[in-house]
């Protein structure tokens, strides 16, 4: 067995598992089965009946779902062989998913939510048999409340995006209170904010005006004195920004919001770098929300299961949806009142949110306290810039805005130079760094800063790891100069493949379903 080079810090041997794996739907054979259900047994059928009589005939499917006919030992192999073709916090060094945040997250967290009492638990029982998770979620708001100055939290937004909207709501709602909500059809937001920060208001009939930063990064504060005006409904941001830049000014901007009665949103998915240092409240802020799958440390999942923790000031609670989770002094139960009143903006889940990720959230929590959140502000913010100051110091890698001063959390830097030198693009480096078992994240479309890499350490890799990290990225940067063709033709050793870009621009290679696959190439092959 070869050994590793420590001194490079390179692992050139790395080589990932890639299986020609179909899709479950194409592995099924009709009749095959991986566990036979039983049927009710005679003492159940006498109390409740064959479950199947008392269903409304309306109720009742024309055919059987096509579901996947599979047996166990196939679907045991299926599984496995994905999970060899994926990379993640748990295989590799998570430091290149930039703005999306994935960290280390402690496996007795995941013990816990995989409880019994908590995987069996249905959120119609009885309220007297679930008063565990209803105390863990109303404690859990009261973590945030201190944690960000709200005076209440919501759980049932599913992410960062879906809290978005809410604030939308919320901030449509607030004005059609005040009998301006057709006046008020505007929202503000920056260019190097979360796209979603557009995205979701515009879903909700928003106009979306966009500030462009000034010669520092900054928010130009004087184009957005120019943006507001009586048609402003509200302001979303991010701060720090992508950039990892942080608006020292940003109350400036609430104060405007404020004095032509507009509301601010601060989007602070990703608050790894502020946690017992700022507060959304002190910087004039509203409404916020914090992404627990992000900075409280329950896994991405790949996309789900997620939870966008939404707060609010005192004045904007009765437009939350509800329930909320309230205690009497004797027992926790779910407030109805909240969704039953005329400004609640309804649900937007049918439940109360996922449990489970805000259990992880909460043990997360309690197991740092408060000094342990400030700790995890301090070593992310120290790793960012260990990191920063290590890439600066290469030939290739710049970083624009703020010269000198110290980011937060994150970085987006550029690497212009070498694609100048090379033509070795960001894309081109990120398939390459696969090859080593590595993931990197370039940034959000459009490129507003050329060449874009964008890098997240967090507090949980050592110093180890990133020194592993930027050697390697340091070894692909010498590879674009001295062997570019292995690098356009990456990755070599990983699953993933090149792609044709252009497919994510035409909805008509879509399919975001097996029933759309099958009906759009039925629809091909005649």
């Amino acid at each position: 067995m070869k050994r590793i080079n420590r001194d490079l810090k390179v692992r050139k041997n790395f080589h990932q598992a890639k299986w020609d794996e179909p899709i479950i739907f194409e592995l099924t054979k009709k009749g095959e089965r991986g566990i036979l259900v039983p049927k009710a047994n005679s003492e159940i059928v006498d109390m409740v009946g064959d479950g199947v009589s008392k269903i409304p005939n309306g109720m009742f499917r024309d055919e059987a779902p096509k579901l996947p006919e599979i047996s166990q030992a196939r679907v045991l192999r299926h599984y496995i062989r994905l999970s060899q073709m994926t990379l993640g916090a748990d295989v590799n060094i998570e430091i290149g998913q930039g703005t999306c945040t994935v960290k280390y997250s402690p496996k007795v967290n995941e013990q816990l939510a995989r409880l019994p009492e908590m995987t069996e638990i249905h959120p119609l029982q009885d309220e007297s048999t679930v008063q565990g998770i209803l105390e863990i979620m109303y404690k859990t708001d009261i973590f945030f409340r201190e944690i960000s100055g709200m005076d209440r939290f919501n759980f049932q937004p599913s992410g960062g995006s879906q809290a978005i909207m809410v604030m939308a709501a919320i901030a449509r709602a607030y004005h059609e209170s005040r009998g301006e909500g057709d006046i008020r059809d505007e929202i503000i937001t920056t260019i190097y904010s979360h796209p979603s920060d557009a995205a979701a208001p515009a879903v909700m009939g928003y106009k979306i005006i966009y500030i462009n930063p000034d010669e520092n990064g900054y928010p130009d504060l004087e184009a957005f004195k120019a943006a507001t005006s009586e048609r402003t409904a509200a302001f979303f941001i991010a701060n720090p920004e992508d950039t990892g830049v942080y608006n020292t000014r940003v109350q400036e901007f609430t104060k405007i919001m404020k004095e032509v009665g507009a509301l601010s949103c601060y989007d602070q998915a990703n608050a790894n770098g502020l946690l017992g240092v700022t507060r959304a409240k002190e910087a004039g802020f509203d409404m916020c929300f914090f992404n627990l799958h992000k900075t409280f440390s329950t896994p991405h999942g790949c996309g789900g299961p997620a939870t966008g923790a939404l707060g609010v000031l005192d004045y904007l609670v009765k437009f939350l949806p509800g329930p909320l989770i309230d205690f009497d002094g004797e027992k926790y139960y779910q407030n109805h009142e909240i969704v039953n009143n005329p400004y609640s903006i309804g649900k937007v889940r049918l439940f109360n949110g996922v449990a489970p990720v805000v259990l992880k959230a909460y043990s997360w929590i309690m197991s740092l306290g408060a000094e342990g959140l400030y700790e995890v502000a301090k070593i992310a913010v120290l790793n960012n810039n260990y990191m920063f100051k290590k890439l600066m110091s290469l030939d290739v890698v710049d970083a624009p805005y703020i010269v000198g001063k110290q980011r937060i959390e994150q970085v987006r830097y550029t690497i212009e130079k070498l694609y100048n030198d090379t033509g070795i693009t960001t894309e081109d480096i990120q398939r390459r760094m696969m090859d080593f078992g590595m993931h990197y994240w370039s940034s959000h479309h459009p490129y507003y800063v050329p060449e874009p890499i964008t890098l997240e350490p967090t507090e949980t890799p050592s110093k180890e790891d990133m020194d592993e990290y930027i050697a390697t990225l340091e070894h692909v940067f010498k590879e674009a100069y001295e062997n570019p063709e292995i690098i356009k033709s990456a990755p070599h050793q990983s699953t993933c493949h090149q792609l044709n870009e252009e497919s994510f621009d035409d909805p008509k290679q879509w399919a975001i379903s097996w029933r759309s696959y099958l009906k759009k190439t039925t629809m091909q092959e005649s």
